[in-house]
């Protein structure tokens, strides 16, 4: 592979524990993405599949007890598992940044919002007071905050949630990361400025060359903006594929149960039931043997008790753990609308 071809971000083999009282608890069990500068990648799932301490192994931000285990994370060839504290410092502050769920929890409240994004400029990129200033109102009106100016004098409470997101997207983008993790960044947001938020990242994201990690249950939002999807459940990947491929033909039976269950807009004033997933997640106490979504898939043979859960490729872009495939061929339906949710 050459450096060209190389990936940005490189996750293989991935595993993050937690020890208990009841012994350890494994929160992602073999996961792995690769990403390419200037890419989208949608991380899809359930609740508890692993998405969220997915973003935070790339930045070894995992909360205690937790602890990854296994597996490597490479950012352009770099080991950021073997990176020192200083190094690991230094990535954080110019190479990756992240967008937190909750904005208001993220942001101190007894600080001006233009205080923060000038300390955080001073700190990570060494500029003087009078330049992190110009740059702090650079930055709120390249987010799309009107007045820069009188609003850097705001406190967090003093903004909407969706100016609080715009915020957290302006600190988060900072330093020009080649790399943006965004966990669920639009989580609690009306449609309309959720729709601003997407268009301002995808945004950011072309203009500067810079990759996103999206998390997120929207499938119509992944529809929207990613290039890619990673389906995650019980802690594995499940089905990589570009978006496209995935909603015209899912090889995983979870990614196709996933797509199923979506209201269609043809099928309103019509009374029918929408198919739902049987069950639920897996537990993470559970020792799990074989494919890890077979009691709850419709498709389950004997044999998947002995599926490694390992990713086979369907086509040079598209992979899939599920060697059965037993509607293969038959296509997925049609792109759902925004808002659609997982």
């Amino acid at each position: 592979m050459t450096a060209a071809a190389a990936p940005l971000l490189s996750i293989d083999g991935l595993r993050v524990e937690f020890d208990t009282r009841h012994g350890s608890v494994a929160g992602v069990r073999n996961a792995g993405v690769t990403m390419r500068r200037g890419e989208i990648l949608g991380l899809v799932g359930e609740t508890g599949s692993g998405k969220t301490l997915m973003c935070r192994s790339v930045m070894r931000l995992i909360p205690r007890p937790g602890r990854i285990t296994a597996g490597r994370v490479e950012f352009e060839g770099r080991d950021v598992l073997a990176m020192t504290s200083s190094e690991l410092r230094s990535f954080r502050a110019h190479d990756v940044g992240m967008i937190y769920q909750d904005p208001f929890s993220s942001l101190n409240p007894v600080f001006r919002i233009g205080n923060q994004l000038i300390e955080t400029l001073r700190v990570n990129l060494g500029l003087g007071k009078a330049e992190a200033h110009t740059r702090a109102l650079e930055l709120l009106k390249d987010v799309g905050i009107p007045d820069p100016e009188r609003r850097s004098l705001s406190y967090p409470h003093e903004f909407s949630g969706g100016m609080r997101q715009r915020v957290m997207i302006a600190l988060a983008t900072a330093s020009q990361p080649r790399l943006l993790l965004a966990d669920e960044p639009t989580t609690a947001l009306d449609v309309t400025t959720q729709a601003q938020i997407l268009d301002l990242l995808t945004r950011l994201s072309r203009e500067r060359q810079m990759a996103v990690l999206l998390v997120s249950h929207d499938f119509g939002v992944i529809a929207q903006v990613c290039d890619r999807v990673a389906v995650m459940y019980g802690g594995y990947i499940a089905e990589t594929a570009p978006v496209a491929a995935v909603y015209r033909g899912a090889e995983h039976p979870y990614t196709r149960g996933l797509l199923e269950s979506i209201p269609r807009i043809e099928a309103a004033g019509h009374a029918t039931r929408l198919p739902t997933i049987r069950g639920v997640p897996p537990d993470p106490n559970e020792s799990l043997a074989g494919c890890v979504y077979k009691p709850r898939c419709p498709y389950a043979l004997d044999s998947c008790d002995q599926v490694s859960m390992a990713l086979e490729p369907v086509s040079p872009d598209h992979t899939t753990a599920c060697p059965v495939r037993p509607f293969h061929g038959a296509g997925a339906s049609q792109t759902p609308h925004a808002g659609a949710q997982v």
